[in-house]
């Protein structure tokens, strides 16, 4: 009887917790024992074991035993709690929330590869051109075919005759990282970034100059492809990727995962993909009638505006258009098709006068400063950032004044900007009509001092590079 008794204390020592604490899995999450509490419960059960004089104190034999037990149970309530939260979504990490991806269908994303090539000028330019520019997002191929784009603004003139930019590949992925001197079988260099991309129509006044009049040196392979998005933007895309398929989030994000698509909204006016779905509250009553069910016979719509990424060509064979429609087919509804439609790009400019403090930015005549290094180094990391938060902003969303002027003063060593102005381009409509029949402004629209650039529902906002346009004071 005795033994009965001092099993059932030991089982409520270890069931029970002193402080009144829950510990294990709750309705929190999982909570581990501390390591204190261990070791009150090997104290108290050693009490009841060896009786309640026994020698517990901090030198004796028996108290450093049980240290060493409560520290080794410690670390396996500390595993215990890493694989309990390596079952869910919100608090996997590492190679677990890879598996929870992979489980619903969605691997986690590889990055795009980036590296360095030099465009240069071989031959003269013909009177009537006094430069080639090069816009950010100009397509390249490798030989064997592999997609880049230019991912910044550049100039050949005569003067300046060659330019190193910065490319950056078209899709994620190991597999388009970029190496100049792999040969394969046949004795070629297929990772080399050797020519403009025919399909696309910024590269057709290079193309008119002809094929050795500006030329692509690329030496250094690119890399980075084999790497993985983070744990933190990949556990938003698991967290915001709907369980269902016939929705209108589910086309969203489906779209958004092809590579050159830089936002998508989706407009299901008439319900052909939510007509189950509880609309208490925002029901269009003058485009249905009212509870009735959607007929499999009648075919029904759903438009998808997609804006490209910098670098998408749109129309074309295995183009975004082809894409995004091949991506949709997948999980829409039968009898259910999409209208996929191109957003409108609006262009959008700035500028501003800044003063800087501590930056080695050299002092003197106005044009020596504008061209110096350190400060075109100064004005591309402040473009950068306002780029940043430009390209962050959804279809519709306006282009913010004080959003602009936040980024540009974010830079270190910036001080004071004055004058900021943002532009526009294509102007924005009047709201009264024009004065002859399909007459449109073509030159940019400069705004007053703290307004904010419009963008219209189908219209996404994109940063001009203007490196110019901020003068440093």
């Amino acid at each position: 009887m005795a033994e009965d008794n001092q099993a059932t204390d030991l089982e409520e020592l270890a069931r029970v917790s002193g402080s009144g604490k829950p510990f294990g899995i709750t309705p929190e999450g999982f909570v581990p024992k501390p390591l204190a509490r261990l070791l009150d419960e090997k104290k108290a059960a050693a009490q009841v074991l060896f009786g309640p004089d026994v020698d517990l104190t901090a030198g004796s034999t028996l108290r450093k035993v049980l240290e060493i037990i409560a520290l080794e149970e410690a670390r396996a309530w500390v595993h215990l709690g890493l694989s309990y939260e390596d079952t869910r979504v919100s608090t996997a990490v590492g190679d677990a929330l890879s598996r929870l991806g992979a489980e619903l269908g969605l691997p986690r994303p590889h990055h795009r590869a980036t590296g360095k090539v030099t465009l240069k000028l071989m031959g003269e330019l013909p009177p009537d051109v006094p430069e080639v520019a090069f816009a950010r997002g100009t397509r390249l191929l490798t030989s064997g075919g592999q997609d880049y784009f230019i991912d910044e603004s550049a100039t050949l003139t005569s003067s300046a005759r060659q330019v190193t930019v910065a490319v950056k590949a078209f899709a994620p992925g190991p597999e388009s990282n970029a190496d100049p001197h792999a040969v394969d079988a046949n004795g070629t260099t297929p990772g080399r970034i050797s020519r403009f991309n025919p399909a696309d129509p910024r590269t057709d006044a290079v193309r008119r100059l002809g094929p050795e009049v500006v030329t692509i040196e690329h030496t250094t392979a690119t890399g980075g492809g084999e790497m993985y998005w983070s744990d933190s933007r990949y556990r938003d895309l698991l967290l915001a990727y709907p369980r269902n398929v016939w929705s209108p989030e589910t086309m969203r994000i489906t779209a958004a995962l092809v590579p050159g698509v830089r936002q998508v909204l989706v407009k299901d006016l008439f319900g052909g993909l939510d007509i189950n779905q509880p609309i208490f509250g925002s029901f269009s009553f003058l485009e249905r009638l009212f509870s009735q069910e959607r007929s499999l016979g009648n075919p029904y719509f759903f438009t998808v505006l997609v804006a490209p990424d910098e670098g998408a060509i749109w129309d074309g064979p295995g183009q975004l258009r082809d894409r995004v429609a091949a991506a949709l087919d997948q999980v829409r509804p039968v009898g259910i098709a999409p209208k996929i439609e191109q957003a409108q790009q609006v262009s959008v400019g700035l500028t501003c006068k800044i003063s800087v403090d501590g930056l080695p930015v050299p002092v003197g005549l106005p044009e020596a400063v504008k061209v110096s290094p350190e400060a075109i180094a100064l004005k591309s990391r402040i473009l950068d950032r306002v780029r940043r938060r430009v390209q962050a902003l959804g279809i519709g969303e306006p282009v913010r004044y004080s959003e602009v002027l936040w980024a540009v003063m974010e830079e270190p060593g910036v001080v004071d900007a004055r004058d900021l102005m943002l532009s526009r381009f294509p102007p924005q409509l009047p709201s009264v009509p024009l004065e002859g029949p399909g007459e449109v402004p073509q030159s940019a629209q400069v705004l007053e001092p703290l307004q904010d650039v419009q963008i219209s529902p189908t219209e996404i906002a994109m940063l001009v590079d203007s490196l110019q346009n901020i003068v440093i004071v």
